[in-house]
């Protein structure tokens, strides 16, 4: 019996000393900062918008070439056949011999003086289609973090939830061999016996699928973060000991209303119905532009009989063009673009005020987790004192193994929930930084 409380003594003091579990030595110690810089690096999700930035890049290039002048050049050759001259009456045919090698060649260059300002707006609705891509490259990005700090953080309570369940397996075998002594010598019930077998085959299976849930958030970090299959990714113990801050909650709300990635889409989709209402505008004016053309053609077949020579000229000039029919039709077009334009910024408004709900939700639940963090470190001074006070008894004989046993698995539970505790205050700080757009 005194080797049974020896062992639970020790394994008290020396495993749970501050609360973390120690690393395993084959593992890879990995910080979340660590953990960022690899996915942003390694995640394929990323990749697509990654090029997608490209060829959104390629894009505005393609619509600023809008501004260079339009060059036409073409060549050709033709086999012309004899001519017919005929009477109004179609009668007296006659034969009209023709060269019969034709040829062709122009060259026109045109550019456009101005248009009402639509290649303008195409270029900056270019421009605002590209940082919309950034943005959403951004959002893809911060919720791959947030969703590798769900998995991080998960595998920091689940190994250290599996060091509890392997003490206290440990612990009760070390009890079931007691409590078998004692029925050998007739002073333990064969139920008792049974009891613990069945704790003991419960806590294994725990452990089991403990274990295997450690495995599948193990998979699925080194998989997304491209390292070694075989990599052990160890979370960073001292991450339960930093000082998260404790603003107030106008902060975070200023914070996301100047870096929440939704509203900035938000702001860029108005800004670019606003360009879409400008170039619808613009087809109600006229189009101005500089022509230049210059021909080489023979035969000359405009005479009779006709000239087997070539023929040059050329001409330059400005033209207008106006399109009447959109004093008609481009005002519908106008009066769509604007109720988009309208639709948008109601959309963003409701936006903002969802953020501002999200942010406040968050930060309520990020206060009650230093609640529950304080309510945990009060529970673990609690079940130190139960634990002494039990401790007192077993040596004084007035309490059995089994007080002495729920004591130490109080203890262990007290501590575990504390580590939770620090946990989920880690975690619901990554959230607040997501909502807030500062991921």
């Amino acid at each position: 019996m005194d080797k049974l409380f020896v062992f639970i003594t020790m394994f008290c003091v020396s495993l749970w000393t501050g609360g973390v579990y120690a690393q395993n030595a084959s593992g890879r110690v990995i910080t979340i900062e660590e953990m960022f810089s690899l996915a942003d690096r390694n995640a394929k999700v990323l990749y697509p918008f990654a090029t997608l930035i490209e060829e959104s890049s390629q894009n505005v290039k393609t619509a600023k070439s809008a501004r260079l002048p339009d060059v036409e050049a073409s060549i050709s050759a033709s086999f012309l056949g004899n001519g017919v001259l005929l009477d109004r009456d179609f009668s007296n045919s006659t034969k009209a011999p023709m060269p019969h090698f034709g040829n062709n060649f122009a060259l026109e260059v045109s550019q456009v003086i101005y248009a009402g300002g639509v290649v303008n707006r195409g270029i900056e609705i270019s421009k605002l289609q590209e940082k919309m891509v950034g943005l959403s490259l951004e959002n893809e990005r911060d919720k791959l973090r947030f969703m590798l700090v769900g998995y991080y953080l998960d595998l920091f309570k689940q190994r250290n939830l599996l060091r509890v369940y392997e003490q206290n397996i440990e612990l009760t075998r070390q009890v079931l061999v007691d409590i078998k002594a004692k029925h050998t010598e007739g002073v333990a019930l064969r139920n008792d016996v049974t009891r613990y077998e069945l704790q003991l085959s419960n806590l294994e299976l725990t452990c089991t699928q403990i274990r295997n849930f450690i495995a599948i958030l193990n998979n699925n970090l080194v998989t997304i973060l491209g390292l070694p299959r075989e990599t052990n990714v160890e979370p960073d113990t001292t991450l339960v000991s930093r000082f998260m801050p404790l603003d107030e909650a106008g902060h975070w709300t200023g914070q996301a209303l100047r870096h929440s990635l939704s509203l900035r889409q938000s702001l860029l989709t108005v800004e670019m119905n606003k360009q879409q209402e400008r170039v619808a505008q613009s087809e109600m004016l006229p189009k101005i532009a500089f022509f230049a053309s210059n021909h080489f053609d023979g035969p000359i077949t405009i005479e009779v009989p006709p000239i087997d020579k070539n023929f040059n000229y050329w001409y330059v000039g400005v033209g207008v063009k106006y399109n009447i029919a959109s004093l008609y039709k481009s005002n519908k077009s106008l009066k769509r673009s604007r109720l988009t334009t309208r639709r948008a910024l109601q959309q963003y408004d409701d936006a903002k005020e969802q953020t501002e709900l999200a942010v406040k939700a968050d930060y309520i639940r990020y206060m009650e987790a230093h609640e529950q963090l304080n309510t945990q470190i009060k529970n673990v001074e609690l079940a130190n004192q139960n634990y002494a006070i039990v401790n007192n008894r077993y040596k004084n004989d007035m309490a059995l193994i089994t007080d002495m046993l729920d004591a130490s698995a109080a203890k262990l539970s007290a501590e575990q929930q504390l580590v939770n505790a620090r946990i989920n205050i880690i975690y619901h700080y990554y959230k607040l930084l997501y909502v807030s757009g500062t991921l």
